[in-house]
């Protein structure tokens, strides 16, 4: 029997027999988070916050109440999440772990700038743009967005080596052109630090034009680093692109691997398909990688039952 924390965790996470339930509260909570950005984004047009300031307001206060109560629910079922369930930490144990992190801290900043704002006073325009850091809760809906964060977790070593050798470079480019141009910009080349600025902008390609050598040397220094920013920065986008990709390659093989577990007898029943359904939507394939999977895995095991030479049944 289960109890009304376990059926609650399986609504969040949209397991079975729940799915349709926590797709459709899925679908409520995204909804809701898009309406709070567009209402954040217009009321800080004057003429429509004065206008409509109640209202607003009112938005405000639904919404964060509504996302109190998902964050406090989330946090008491977490308990009973699948990841937690072999461990024998204690529910204190496990909550302080889910607590920290990265989706549960997200939805910590969705609501915690408003129960400030109740005992603080805030500048209304720093307090519009922490709010909107409420559309990052949507990264707990988006398979795109959680592809993207396993590319930064499984490449973070890399990633911080790469970061790394631009801060060096960066810091030898500012060193260098403060050498060749200080005598003659002193006011944009005086110290080490302002030459920071044009060695940044440089290396990352934008070039504001702000900031220039006019000396022939720093002209042609200037233009060894903007070669040099080409590589650099191809660095970590090159990783990031190989990593998505991997994580891409090990969904479909984690799907792949279900089907043929699904088909050891033969078939597909209907709650297998609706497993593999569940699955394909929590690891973000489409229907048609899906189907066409299922389709190439049961044509060779199709394939396999008969003799390739005389075509006869084994």
């Amino acid at each position: 029997m289960k109890t009304l924390r376990n059926r609650i965790a399986l609504i969040f996470e949209g397991s079975r027999p729940y799915a349709k339930i926590g797709k459709a509260l899925d679908i409520f909570l995204i909804c809701l988070i898009l309406f709070n950005v567009v209402a954040i984004v217009l009321e800080s047009e004057p003429e429509l916050h004065k206008q409509y300031s109640q209202y607003f307001l009112t938005i405000e206060l639904i919404s964060v109440a509504i996302f109190t109560l998902e964050y406090v629910v989330r946090l008491w079922s977490c308990v009973d999440r699948i990841e937690y369930a072999s461990s024998e930490d204690s529910a204190l144990k496990k909550r302080i772990k889910y607590f920290f992190t990265p989706l549960a801290l997200i939805d910590l900043l969705a609501i915690l700038p408003t129960w400030l704002m109740m005992f603080f006073s805030f500048d209304l325009r720093f307090l519009r743009v922490v709010r909107l850091l409420r559309i990052f809760k949507l990264t707990r809906y988006s398979r795109a967005m959680q592809l993207l964060l396993e590319s930064f977790k499984e490449e973070r070593s890399s990633l911080i080596a790469a970061f790394f050798i631009m801060t060096v470079v960066m810091i030898l480019a500012a060193c260098g052109i403060y050498l060749l141009e200080h005598d003659v910009q002193p006011d944009k080349f005086g110290s080490i630090p302002a030459a920071m600025w044009w060695a940044l902008v440089t290396l990352t390609t934008v070039g504001y034009g702000d900031v220039v050598p006019i000396t022939h040397v720093g002209k042609l220094f200037g233009g060894v680093i903007t070669v040099l920013s080409m590589g650099m920065v191809a660095i970590p986008t090159g990783l990031l692109a190989s990593s998505f990709a991997d994580q891409l390659r090990k969904r479909r093989e984690a799907f792949q691997e279900a089907v043929l577990h699904s088909l050891v007898d033969g078939e597909l029943t209907r709650d297998e398909r609706e497993h593999l359904d569940h699955l394909r939507a929590e690891l973000g394939l489409s229907h048609a990688e899906a189907n066409k999977a299922i389709k190439l895995i049961m044509s060779q095991r199709v394939h396999s039952l008969y003799c390739r030479h005389c075509g006869q049944k084994l």
